[in-house]
């Protein structure tokens, strides 16, 4: 079994160069999308189908009082427990062997379910291929053995790349490293759902980032899952069942048959 890949997302070193957006935009050829000022440097607006990274800008208190601006990388988490391959119909969505969440263009069909089970809003609908949409973590890259573009056009740091381990290991350390400058920070996606395959350092909570603090699957997501495993077999159950019923009364009828036939 192959083992499972990470990224780190330092929030701390982030300084909102965007040239992870723009390296995600150049390797997985996505269109530029038309936008307008919305009196903020964050562009887009958010994630899209066209749009698979983004930089987001999040100003914290009272920006003419005390400005201070703290910066998130959004993009596919990849999670371990991931709610949109749960309910995938199609099994377009899996989970790799390295951990890696990838939809298959191919198999795809467009019916939107990932994207309302999605609890960090990731997966978009392009209404032009009629599928989702989202991160794959450049599995083309990986594959040859390189770094996802992002990673790459990093100039700080603040996205690494390497085995899930070696990035949580980096984390911790990290962690330990501002703890002792006087910063609390956070790991986030060392257990959320599972363990993500893309974790953040915050130092601030996930809340202002527009994280939930504790990422749960969507009931629905469990609920669809027990049914398309319940389904299949309740329907053999009744096929089973017909079959006897039916086989029992043509026997009977048979039976008349002959009796009134004599």
């Amino acid at each position: 079994m192959a083992e499972h890949v990470g990224m780190l997302l330092d929030g701390t070193k982030c300084m909102a160069c965007r040239g992870c957006q723009v390296a995600c935009k150049q390797w997985n050829q996505l269109p530029a999308e038309i936008t307008y000022n919305r009196g903020t440097y964050q562009n887009p607006p958010r994630l899209s189908a066209k749009t698979w990274t983004l930089i987001q800008f999040i100003e914290k208190d009272d920006f003419r009082e005390n400005p201070k601006w703290i910066f998130r990388k959004l993009q596919c988490l990849h999670c371990t427990e991931a709610s949109c391959a749960a309910v995938c119909p199609t099994g377009a969505i899996k989970i790799q062997d390295n951990g890696i969440v990838f939809i298959n263009q191919e198999i795809c069909t467009g019916c939107k379910y990932c994207v309302e089970a999605c609890p960090f809003d990731i997966p978009h609908a392009d209404h032009e291929t009629g599928t989702a949409r989202k991160c794959w973590m450049c599995m083309d890259r990986i594959n040859d053995g390189y770094k996802p573009a992002c990673a790459t056009a990093c100039p700080t740091g603040a996205i690494q790349f390497g085995t899930r381990a070696a990035m949580l290991s980096n984390a911790r350390k990290r962690k330990a490293e501002l703890e002792a400058d006087g910063i609390s920070a956070r790991i986030y996606g060392e257990k959320e759902l599972g363990g993500l395959h893309v974790m953040y350092i915050l130092p601030e909570k996930a809340s202002l980032y527009g994280l939930p603090e504790t990422p749960r699957k969507p009931t629905g997501t469990i609920l669809w899952k027990w049914l398309l495993g319940v389904i299949p077999g309740l329907a053999l159950l009744f096929g089973i069942f017909r079959y006897l019923v039916k086989g029992k009364t043509g026997s009977v009828d048979k039976a008349e048959a002959t009796k009134g036939g004599k």
